[in-house]
């Protein structure tokens, strides 16, 4: 096992890809390369059990890296992000003495690429609704039909886990999870990407026609609504938080070029000084530092609550909800002071500060958003509506 501080991509590693972001955003394309490189580095089965095939990171060191991964690459980070959600998933269940999902550490362990097919248009009920139809088939499998949207990975998974709504079976209805693979019929990925930011996650608009998910992979069939089931713990808890690593590596990377940029550019006015001499600019490089240092350690401490079987009760969820909207929001807070402090040059497409206040605002539309989150820490707080 790494140790927490040792750095588990290498920073050569990290530097490629870096080098590749810039490319992969102008031209709209996928990062193959990227994903071949973290493949070889073992990168793919981070989460998954030394015993297992894997790495066997904790969450908090996964945490760690992909806050490097996206420093160098946001959208690669992204993406790859969603595979690690679902191997953190298998993960945080196995841990609780839930092995529903063990065959899929032992297929990522093998090689395969896991990819979320969960989001759906119009669907403001995120897991605990579906507009999807799941048919089962009579052998514990289930065909779907729906639209989903923001699959990640699109042009590479092997595994699309998804779920739909069960409405024929004797105890329906049933949200069913399933996975279905890449090498089988019922499925179209249109080519719709073509985003302000995150370009290079090619997360692709997934049309399931019939797409089967065979008996030995449907994990779960729950009823609609909240629900206190493992499984929708597991889910959220990965997704917050490796969700807010992503978005912080982002404002680590802003902070970064902000003060780069300030040392560089000069002042006519100031005698040919650096803007770096500037009170105003030191002010607010200094303010989005002080923003920024504050997302490491509530990162950190979920994860390691995460790691160490924790439990907050009721509290999990205002917790990872007000952890991911406050690194997605203090996320773009210091890509806007990075930019106002690094001039006009920044402005331009091929300038990496402009990509990264792109990419940042992709944050806004990852569940939970603002709203959601607010109502979940409200009713922690005042207890729920009343009606």
């Amino acid at each position: 096992m790494t140790d927490v501080n040792d750095g588990f991509l290498s920073e050569e590693l990290l530097s490629r890809i870096h080098e590749r972001a810039a490319g992969h955003d102008r031209d709209n394309s996928f990062f193959d390369d990227d994903l071949d490189e973290l493949k070889d580095a073992g990168y793919l089965t981070a989460l998954v059990p030394a015993e297992l095939g894997g790495a066997g990171l904790t969450f908090r060191q996964l945490a760690r890296e992909q806050q490097r991964l996206a420093a160098a690459a946001p959208a690669t980070a992204l993406a790859v992000n969603m595979h690690l959600v679902w191997t953190g998933v298998a993960k945080t269940l196995r841990d609780r003495g839930d092995d529903a999902l063990e065959f899929l550490l032992r297929d990522a362990a093998a090689g395969d690429l896991f990819a979320f097919g969960i989001s759906e248009p119009g669907n403001d009920l995120v897991l605990f609704g579906s507009r999807t139809e799941a048919r089962p088939l009579g052998d514990g499998g289930y065909g779907f039909h729906g639209t989903k949207i923001f699959t990640s990975l699109s042009p590479a998974w092997t595994r699309l886990g998804t779920m739909g709504l069960d409405t024929s079976s004797p105890d329906a209805p049933k949200i069913v999870y399933g996975f279905i693979s890449r090498d089988e019929p019922g499925y179209t990925i249109a080519d719709d990407w073509d985003t302000l930011g995150m370009r290079a996650s090619q997360s692709q608009t997934t049309v399931l026609d019939g797409a089967v998910a065979p008996a030995s992979t449907v994990f779960r069939r729950l009823d609609p609504g909240p629900n206190p089931d493992p499984l929708v713990f597991a889910i959220f808890a990965n997704f917050e938080i490796l969700l807010a690593a992503v978005y912080t590596g982002v404002g680590r990377r802003a902070l970064e070029l902000g003060v780069e940029a300030a040392h560089r550019r000069t002042s006519m006015k100031a005698g040919g000084a650096s803007y770096a001499q500037d009170p105003d600019i030191r002010w607010r490089l200094a303010d989005a530092a002080i923003a920024q240092d504050a997302m490491n350690p509530q990162i950190d401490a979920l994860a390691a609550d995460l790691d160490a079987l924790v439990d907050h009760g009721a509290q999990w969820f205002p917790k990872l909800v007000g952890l991911k909207v406050r690194a997605t929001e203090t996320a773009r807070v210091v890509v806007d002071k990075a930019i106002r402090a690094s001039g006009g040059s920044s402005y331009f497409a091929g300038n990496e500060l402009g990509r990264l206040y792109r990419d940042v605002l992709a944050g806004l539309f990852h569940p939970s958003d603002d709203e959601s989150a607010h109502s979940t820490v409200a009713n922690a707080l005042l207890g729920p509506l009343e009606r």
